[in-house]
């Protein structure tokens, strides 16, 4: 913690440059390129571009650990704290640098855009995870204080499916609307002031907290509306498969993974600072990594009050702790050491039995 903490003015900067320019989803040019830039002057070998501005470095040989990143942005602001989970993994970049001789295999550092345009399918597709055999992600979280982290075992976050429906008293192709809302909140004709509407449209979202439940629902919701139509001798279009916005998986996470993230957080932060969380019905697209190798998603705390760092992260006023930064570089630095370590530590015990 020491080490990253001496980086708190490199971090700072760095977080505010990707800041002060916001990029949309996939069109992350500048912070693509500012990855590189600063993992060129680290000495850091990477690939890019994945998943078309995505950067995939690597550190160390042998086996891999993942540190995941979302580097995409809401709108065109920078929501969601995405530059400051670009700044703490370029910490934790620089400081497993700095202790490569001491990795027990290799760490591999995804920088992914478009969190909520589901590139983490893209980045696999693409070859990003490599033979990875264990992954980890940190999100900032704003009910926790700077300085604590949180972490739940099994079903953490949702799946999640937009879904648009349209109800019509003839066979003309549909016009959807798409609602990427909790629960149905947008309805409207389709229609003129002057006439009798023929259709009506609604779409919203549709969450489970686990991926089975979540494909039972979309069975169950168009057999409903279908049914519904039917009666009253209309017709009926339901889309589960909206251009853009595959359905995501739920976020899972692995009961062994967990215990030693808490290990370590409780190393660094405190057993008091190590918080238990609990279950979102936010969708996540970690998930997908996760159904092809073990993996955690955590939060970490960046409340202050003084500062006025209190509002959600999607929120216009949302407001980051700086002091947060050393603190993830640290985090995901003694997670891959402490892992790889633990890891080889564990095969050649197994190798002398």
């Amino acid at each position: 913690m020491k080490s990253a903490k001496k980086n708190q003015d490199w971090l700072t900067s760095i977080r505010r440059e990707i800041h002060e320019y916001p990029e949309l989803g996939f069109q992350e040019f500048k912070t693509s390129a500012l990855i590189r830039r600063e993992l060129d002057k680290l000495g850091v070998s990477y690939r890019h571009p994945v998943a078309k501005t995505g950067v995939v470095a690597q550190i160390g040989t042998g086996n891999l650990w993942n540190g995941n990143v979302r580097a995409k942005l809401i709108g065109i602001m920078h929501g969601c704290g995405h530059d400051v989970h670009v700044a703490m993994l370029l910490g934790a970049a620089k400081l497993l640098n700095q202790r490569k001789h001491l990795l027990k295999g290799t760490v591999r550092l995804l920088f992914q855009p478009a969190e909520e345009g589901s590139a983490a399918a893209e980045m696999i597709k693409e070859g990003a995870l490599g033979d990875a055999e264990a992954i980890f992600g940190m999100h900032v979280q704003f009910q926790h204080p700077t300085g604590s982290m949180v972490a739940i075992t099994g079903p953490a976050l949702a799946a999640v499916n937009l879904f648009e429906v349209r109800f019509g008293t003839n066979s003309e192709e549909p016009f959807y609307f798409v609602a990427a809302v909790l629960s149905v909140t947008y309805v409207r004709s389709v229609s003129t002031v002057e006439s009798v509407p023929d259709a009506v449209e609604f779409g919203g979202t549709l969450r489970s907290l686990t991926s089975n439940a979540l494909h039972q629902l979309q069975q169950r919701m168009k057999e409903v509306i279908e049914g519904v139509a039917a009666v009253h001798r209309c017709k009926a279009f339901v889309n589960m498969n909206i251009e853009g916005h595959p359905s995501y998986p739920a976020v899972i996470n692995d009961e062994v993974l967990h215990r030693h993230l808490e290990n370590v957080g409780k190393l660094l932060l405190g057993s008091q600072n190590v918080k238990p969380g609990i279950q979102m019905m936010a969708g996540e697209d970690f998930a997908f990594y996760q159904e092809l190798i073990p993996g955690v998603m955590f939060m970490v705390g960046i409340r202050n009050e003084d500062l006025g760092s209190v509002f959600s992260v999607h929120n216009p006023r949302f407001f980051v702790d700086e002091d947060v930064l050393p603190i993830g570089a640290a985090l995901h630095t003694a997670i891959a050491e402490l892992y790889l370590a633990e890891h080889q530590e564990k095969v050649e015990k197994d190798l002398k039995t």
